[in-house]
């Protein structure tokens, strides 16, 4: 029954785009190449739905209207086809998504998400929803490390949701808690979907990578806001961890020293050497392990503060006007700048028997005339001097560019403000340290923190500019390599399948953009876009008016399409649009961005859904999982509001990064 009414759906999605076609073709008063168009795009809507492939369907359409268009001329639709593809093939920003693909399954290979899950459900116990929240807060780092939607929901799956259901969670919230973290990866930079979308539009990706950066962390906050209150308010639910799902088992040598888990460990280690049991090397590794925090903290302080407070000199030009006198300085001696030369003597010729002589061999370089000593030349010579203007002092001053001494200011408010936020984090970690929590901030250390620091600085050498994306694609690479060798999961069987998996999903993106391009300028070739164009115009939209209607479409493309197919297909439709309306491409992007993220939660071709339900126990229904979807795509759409009332939260950073 379930297949029928999906099939039912998908019937009369496509009748209606057929009708809708009909119905276009059927009122023009004459069948333009423009309409030839409009037919194109719609039967390409209908054959993917059909299931043939996306990309050699956009390449099949184009060379084929294409052809109709050139009234049939082979030659110059084959030259079309291989020109639109050297094109994709001469886009340099394509080679950061084979590194960036790379590295995300090395890091899903390292077997990093069980011990990061565990770690995370653990550190966050005492929250409501504790489960949901780990596993939110999991998909969002995993995902940012990987950006492959379907690798994060399928481990999530097979980690996360026997623990919930074990703990008495409802299957809607789990399995919506799941797809939606795990969809987080097409947002979040390192995106691909960004990527994309930049050599689409021809917007810059270090830009957009700068402008996702804290709508994804926005939307994940939303999503964490909504389990808690939910466990909040509906504490059936999502129950509370147990007493016995909250121990933290002790090593032996830790037990020794602490009389129970809840016990400080800052003072247990203090007074461990007087327990002659434990070596004292263990006691100083521990301490070192304790007083991680606080070196970071006081480092980050110390160097930020510099940075913050150090106002860099200019180089200073004294420029005066020619002739005027300068004052005299206490050291050194020299003339007054350029001056007027004599009235009565100007430039003359040297004198014959003068010239240019060798310097007397007695004096050679001697030391300069003291500011005592200092005296204008005399008034006669045997070569030709520029006299100093009447009245000019002695310059004893350095060059005309006198270097400055850097000064300070004071430290800005916002630095006082979030370094006084995370003192008092630090503060707090001293503060509740006991032995149980100095064991659970261990495995962070081992699973959360190496991730971290992957991520930080991949995306960091991007946003501030220190490498292109393409650069630091192949330092992820590299990253994800190292990280993979350092859990001992590295070996040729998962090299070369990681290998294997970023060479297929390469070639998918490529052939899509080959097919886009082709299928692209068959479109502004048959004169879909101008019709398209003159349609749009001819309402007399405002620019809000204007960006809900593309929104609502591509929401609604988001139902039957995935996201690849809606970036290349719609977005050269769009985009030319966005300089009649004054809409920024960034901030566009960004929007799309947000509201892609339907394009795995929407039914019924929600593939996040899919991808859980093939890893879930049987009695995990896929209408259970779609329901559990539907309350995070009302966040995602009050995410989308939320970004056009203040654009600030995706334009602030790059704005202050890069104008």
């Amino acid at each position: 029954m379930k297949i029928r009414r999906e099939l039912w759906f998908g019937l009369t999605f496509m009748a209606l785009i057929v009708i809708g076609a009909a119905t276009v073709l059927l009122s023009a008063e004459t069948i333009t190449n423009g309409h030839l168009g409009l037919l194109m795009l719609s039967l390409v809507v209908v054959a993917i739905m059909l299931g043939f492939p996306t990309a050699f369907t956009l390449m099949g359409m184009g060379m084929l209207f294409t052809f109709m268009a050139y009234d049939r001329d082979w030659h110059r639709t084959l030259d079309l086809m291989v020109q639109s593809a050297y094109k994709t093939m001469a886009n340099d920003v394509l080679i950061a998504v084979p590194l960036f693909v790379f590295m995300g399954y090395l890091v899903e290979r390292a077997n990093l998400i069980e011990s990061l899950f565990k770690s995370l459900h653990l550190a966050l116990a005492r929250l409501p929803g504790a489960l949901a929240v780990a596993t939110l807060v999991t998909c969002t780092i995993f995902a940012t490390a990987t950006g492959i939607v379907g690798a994060v929901v399928t481990l999530m799956g097979l980690l996360a949701l026997p623990a919930m259901l074990r703990g008495g969670y409802s299957v809607p919230l789990a399995a919506g808690a799941i797809t939606a973290g795990g969809c987080l990866g097409i947002l979040i930079p390192p995106s691909v979907l960004l990527i994309v979308y930049g050599a689409t539009a021809g917007v810059s990706v270090v830009q957009l990578y700068a402008g996702a950066f804290f709508p994804g962390l926005m939307l994940a906050g939303l999503y964490i806001l909504y389990v808690i209150l939910i466990a909040k308010l509906k504490p059936q639910w999502a129950p509370p961890l147990s007493a016995a799902d909250r121990v933290v088992p002790l090593p032996p040598l830790s037990q020794r020293l602490a009389s129970s888990p809840t016990a400080h460990a800052l003072v247990g280690l203090l007074k461990g050497r007087r327990n002659a049991e434990v070596p004292f090397s263990h006691v100083l590794r521990q301490l070192a392990i304790v007083a991680l925090p606080a070196i970071v903290f006081a480092l980050l302080a110390g160097f930020s503060y510099r940075a913050v407070t150090t106002v860099e000199a200019e180089a200073r030009y004294d420029i005066e006007e020619i002739g005027a006198a300068r004052g005299s300085s206490s050291s050194g001696a020299g003339s007054g700048g350029l001056a007027e030369p004599p009235a009565e003597g100007g430039l003359q010729e040297p004198p014959a028997e003068g010239g240019l002589q060798e310097p007397p061999s007695d004096g050679g370089l001697q030391e300069p005339p003291s500011s005592e000593a200092a005296s204008p030349p005399p008034a006669a010579s045997d070569s030709p001097t520029l006299a100093p203007p009447p009245g000019a002092q002695p310059s004893a001053g350095a060059p005309a560019t006198a270097a400055e001494a850097p000064t300070y200011r004071a430290a800005p408010t916002w630095w006082i403000a979030t370094f006084a936020v995370f003192g008092a984090i630090t503060a707090l970690f001293y503060l509740f340290l006991s032995f149980a929590r100095l064991e659970i901030f261990k495995m962070l250390l081992a699973s959360f923190f190496p991730l971290m620091l992957l991520i930080l600085s991949v995306l960091g050498s991007i946003v501030l500019g220190l490498a292109t994306p393409t650069e630091a694609a192949a330092m992820g690479a590299l990253g994800g390599m190292l990280l993979a060798a350092a859990y001992r999961r590295l070996n040729l069987a998962v090299l070369k399948e990681s290998v294997f998996l970023t060479a297929k999903t390469s070639a998918m993106v490529c052939w899509l953009f080959v097919g886009s391009a082709i299928f692209s300028a068959a479109f502004a070739l048959l004169g879909g876009q101008a019709l398209v164009e003159e349609w749009v115009l001819s309402m007399n939209l405002t620019k809000v008016q204007f960006l809900v209607l593309s929104q609502v479409i591509i929401f609604l493309l988001g139902w039957p399409l995935e996201w690849t197919e809606i970036i290349v297909i719609f977005m050269p439709i769009f985009i030319p649009l966005l300089d009649n309306f004054g809409v920024d491409p960034l901030f566009f992007g960004l929007l799309v961005a947000l509201n892609l993220q339907t394009a795995f939660l929407s039914p019924p071709v929600a593939m996040a859904a899919f991808y859980l339900k093939g890893v879930s126990p049987p009695h995990v229904t896929l209408n259970q999982i779609f329901l559990g979807m539907l309350p995070f795509m009302g966040i995602q759409v009050l995410a989308i509001v939320l970004l056009y009332i203040w654009p600030q939260i995706g334009l602030w950073l790059p704005q202050l990064l890069y104008k």
